[in-house]
């Protein structure tokens, strides 16, 4: 069981001495504790949505579904690993409502709280649906014209990172599109600052610092896509210091 943040501790107590951007280093965070209570949990990905939000990451996501539907994707199949509360999809299907851009949502998650949370905010008419799926002991579905995942790839070992890619790349007809942070000083003071000003989930503002530390950095990313049987990924810089993979087959 993780160790529970004491309250009014400062969340960078203890953690910003180990910060090192030269190495990758993993820490339990908070959110992966089953025991984590429901309210802290729900307030943290509330926190993520607006980290989200002002990311632009459904934004990236729209383009490749415009971009689908552009070429002749007469419903563009989209599914979101690691969706967590689902703000990136429910954000996607109002856009795609709005430009009259027909989509099949999927997102799938292993936590029963972010898939409660991601259910209630999608409505029936936005045609997505979320499901359980453990993605680092279950297969993913197939048939996807677009799988996606955002905020996940750090919460993994290199070997797990490079058997998620490598399912993602199974699963998609045509594009794979991940986003995630990337391991910078730059990156650790922009999560310090910017989950202080949006949220004051204990939860979120501890587990962002830890996430950078142990994110990729961009030569990294390429060489997990390398291993993943990608070829040809782009592994681009992106707002805020956070990198995009961006995958088609052949």
């Amino acid at each position: 069981m993780l160790r529970r943040m004491t309250p009014g501790l400062h969340p960078l107590a203890g953690h910003s001495q180990r910060f090192d951007p030269r190495r990758r280093r993993r820490l339990p965070e908070l959110m992966d504790d089953p025991s984590l209570g429901r309210s802290r949990h729900v307030d943290a990905l509330r926190a993520l949505a607006r980290v989200n939000l002002l990311s632009l990451a459904s934004g990236r996501l729209w383009a490749e579904v415009a971009r689908l539907h552009r070429a002749g994707r007469d419903r563009v199949r989209v599914l979101d690993v690691a969706c967590g509360g689902g703000d990136v999809l429910a954000a996607l299907a109002r856009r795609a409502g709005r430009s009259g851009v027909p989509v099949e949502l999927h997102g799938c998650d292993a936590s029963p709280v972010a898939l409660d949370v991601a259910r209630a905010r999608v409505s029936p008419a936005d045609a997505a649906r979320f499901f359980p799926l453990d993605v680092e002991r279950e297969a993913l579905p197939s048939g996807y014209d677009l799988v996606c995942c955002s905020l996940f790839l750090h919460h993994l070992s290199d070997e797990s990172a490079v058997r998620l890619l490598g399912a993602m790349a199974a699963a998609t007809r045509d594009t794979v599109l991940v986003q995630d942070l990337r391991r910078t000083r730059l990156g650790y003071l922009f999560a310090f600052v910017g989950l202080h000003a949006l949220t004051t989930s204990d939860v979120a503002r501890r587990d962002g610092l830890i996430s950078v530390g142990a994110a990729f950095t961009i030569p990294e990313a390429r060489v997990l896509c390398a291993a993943a049987g990608m070829e040809g990924a782009r592994v681009r810089p992106s707002w805020p210091q956070r990198f995009v993979v961006r995958w088609r087959p052949g």
